[in-house]
């Protein structure tokens, strides 16, 4: 799950600026514009981006460290311990399904915006 997320162009962009408080970015969904041939033209959102939260700010450095090359092993040890505050149930490194952590992972960063 984590080495997808960290292949995600859109998230890895949207985590750099989100890590600088007080960024506006540009939200333009491609399934609008397909709506905005048929019906009205769709603008895209503007939104001002507040202080990342721990969580965020985890997941922003685990992704970075990802896209070294020259990093060698990568452990997302301080994520998973945010993760964990999110999810208590993931104490204790027992069996979680993958879909869960993605789950709790993307539904944490969310709370904190």
């Amino acid at each position: 799950v984590l080495q997808n997320l960290s292949q995600t162009p859109v998230l890895r962009e949207l985590l750099k600026e989100a890590k600088i408080p007080g960024t506006m970015i540009k939200i333009e969904s491609p399934e609008l514009c397909m709506l905005c041939c048929f019906s009205f033209k769709q603008e895209p959102q503007l939104i001002k981006l507040d202080q990342p939260g721990p969580l965020t700010l985890a997941m922003h450095q685990f992704v970075t460290e990802m896209q070294e090359t020259k990093k060698g092993v990568v452990t997302p040890k301080e994520l998973f311990a945010q993760v964990c505050k999110k999810a208590i149930r993931f104490k204790g490194y027992q069996q979680q399904d993958s879909h869960e952590l993605l789950r709790y992972l993307l539904d944490g960063m969310r709370a904190e915006e």
